[in-house]
């Protein structure tokens, strides 16, 4: 069945694509069902479904910066920039301005 996409309206196109993704569930879900078999035929006793895999463990990171307007507002460094930061940044403020300030026994973990 041979279908000129341009010349087709958008009902149609909807429909055609509904009838495609409904097709290419099918199809992936009868593939992940045949995947899966396999792998209980390799590893015998193994209810672990091989598509969801945990998260590793992060290690807690300190903030690093901080709102000088709001001090619970804190930033690690890592991450989305958050919308404080990223409000003062654009208003021409450097990022070091921001920058907790720790004694050295604090941020060598000690006491």
């Amino acid at each position: 069945m041979q279908h000129d996409l341009r010349s087709m309206s958008i009902d149609e196109l909807w429909h055609l694509y509904e009838k495609l993704a409904d097709h290419l569930k099918g199809k992936i879900t009868d593939e992940q069902a045949k995947l899966e078999e396999l792998l209980r035929k390799i590893e015998p006793g193994s209810d672990v479904t091989p598509f969801r895999r945990e998260r590793r463990p992060y290690p807690k990171v300190l903030p690093k910066y901080q709102n000088p307007k709001n001090p619970i507002e804190t930033w690690s460094g890592r991450g989305k920039l958050p919308r404080w930061l990223d409000a003062q940044l654009k208003a021409g403020k450097r990022l070091d301005q921001f920058l907790i300030t720790r004694s050295s026994s604090e941020s060598r973990g000690g006491s």
